[in-house]
């Protein structure tokens, strides 16, 4: 989250030098409407600033320069305050390319609220910025359900299930603020017009593909990163803290504690959770994990392009391909790849890590890329083995895993294999239709 908020005297010296003209003169006046019986050093205090900033800059920009300027920092403490300034908040978007996001303008809490569709109280129980309803004995008072669910391969994984209202605010806040932001070109993961598919084709026909797994992904990413995201985006601290807070939670003791085969080595993930994370189950983290990861993608894509190589990344799956010049330095590709992630807060999974050349099987996501993209043999057989059963004996003898919803776990499994082999996948769509159901 964003640091402790700037004793209020110092934001109204700011507030106030920033309420009118940019000159050293009207700088002392206003100053000295703000502390009346200033001596000296407001006059000291006033050279630096208009020394420091030719122009006005920014409120928080202003504000951290005053806590740190020798003169006036502490000074305020033995003075007694006059009038109190009272600048409004607007838009600041942090860079020409922030400027473009059509984000809508939302520059106080009760704006928020209002946008949100909830009461200014609500808000900030939902934002819960210090973290009191995790510590709520009660799993009623708390904004997450949470559970433990096991992987398919390795141990449990956390779901971090918001709450009916908490949940219908972060649907708003992606679609209308986070699905406005773009992430790095080489995110495929929870974006429209992206999929597994545009994840895998960069990398077919290569001599050698590399697949690097990050561990803990959205645990990784803090509150820090999610609220600078949304400072970058235009919006003032206050409301960047309380977007950042509903977007964000951390992981209540009673929780941990029951989690299933407890081990010493939990004890990384264990500290993640505790801070203010990306919640696995939310609808917000996806696309804020995206963003979040900008400058990881950047540094990444920046490396595989020094080695002639491509690289994509769906979720926390990092994927490059090359030649010659990544094969023969595949083993300290990977360790650079590792101090990367590891710079940007993120850590590599090294148990997954798959080196594939093109004398094996190339698969990313489920998709075979050795000459083109394509579904495995293996996985096309045995989808048409089932389809086939199904005419013949029925549906029900083929459900052997009891799947709640068989017909349309078909129907999914069929549409993978087309979206990656429209000609495969036709024919097991004519075989799925003439099955009686």
């Amino acid at each position: 989250m964003a640091s402790a908020r700037p004793p209020f005297p110092i934001v109204n010296l700011a507030s106030a030098f920033l309420s009118g003209p940019w000159t050293a003169r009207s700088l002392l006046t206003r100053g000295k409407e703000v502390w009346p019986n200033t001596g000296q050093w407001m006059r000291l205090t006033v050279r630096a600033v208009a020394s420091a900033f030719p122009a006005p800059p920014a409120l928080d920009e202003l504000v951290r320069f005053l806590s740190q300027e020798p003169t006036s920092a502490g000074q305020w403490r033995f003075e007694s305050m006059g009038r109190c300034y009272f600048l409004a908040a607007a838009m600041a978007p942090r860079g020409a390319a922030a400027s473009a996001w059509q984000v809508p303008a939302l520059t106080s809490a009760g704006q928020l609220a209002g946008w949100l569709g909830v009461p200014p109280a609500q808000l900030d129980w939902l934002a819960d910025v210090r973290g009191f309803t995790v510590k709520q004995a009660s799993a009623k008072l708390r904004h997450y359900v949470c559970h433990w669910r096991p992987r398919r391969r390795g141990r449990f994984r956390l779901i971090e299930s918001p709450k009916p209202t908490l949940k219908r605010i972060q649907r708003r806040i992606v679609h209308d603020i986070l699905d406005r932001i773009p992430p790095h070109q080489a995110a495929h993961g929870f974006r429209a017009g992206r999929s597994i598919l545009s994840y895998a084709t960069p990398h077919a026909g290569r001599q050698i593909v590399l697949r690097f797994d990050l561990t803990d992904f959205f645990a990784s990413v803090h509150a820090g990163r999610g609220h600078a995201v949304f400072r970058t985006a235009g919006y003032p601290d206050e409301v960047a803290r309380l977007l950042t807070g509903l977007c964000t939670t951390t992981i209540p003791d009673d929780v941990w504690e029951q989690r299933p085969d407890p081990r010493a080595a939990d004890e990384s993930f264990g500290a993640r959770l505790r801070c203010r994370h990306l919640p696995q189950g939310a609808p917000t983290s996806p696309a804020l994990a995206n963003l979040c990861a900008r400058r990881l993608d950047a540094r990444l894509a920046g490396l595989a392009k020094a080695c002639e190589a491509q690289y994509t990344r769906y979720a926390d799956d990092l994927a490059f391909s090359g030649g010659e010049l990544l094969a023969r330095g595949a083993r300290r590709f990977q360790v650079a790849v590792a101090v990367i992630a590891a710079e940007e807060g993120f850590a590599l999974h090294f148990q997954k890590s798959r080196f594939m050349r093109r004398g094996v099987c190339q698969q990313l996501a489920g998709v075979v890329v050795n000459e083109r993209v394509n579904v495995r043999r293996k996985v096309y057989d045995e989808l048409k083995a089932i389809l086939t059963n199904c005419i013949r004996h029925g549906p029900a003898t083929q459900n052997r895993a009891n799947v709640a919803e068989f017909r349309g776990h078909l129907l999914g499994r069929i549409a993978f294999v087309g979206q990656v082999n429209p000609e495969r996948g036709a024919k097991l769509r004519r075989l799925f239709e003439t099955i009686l159901w």
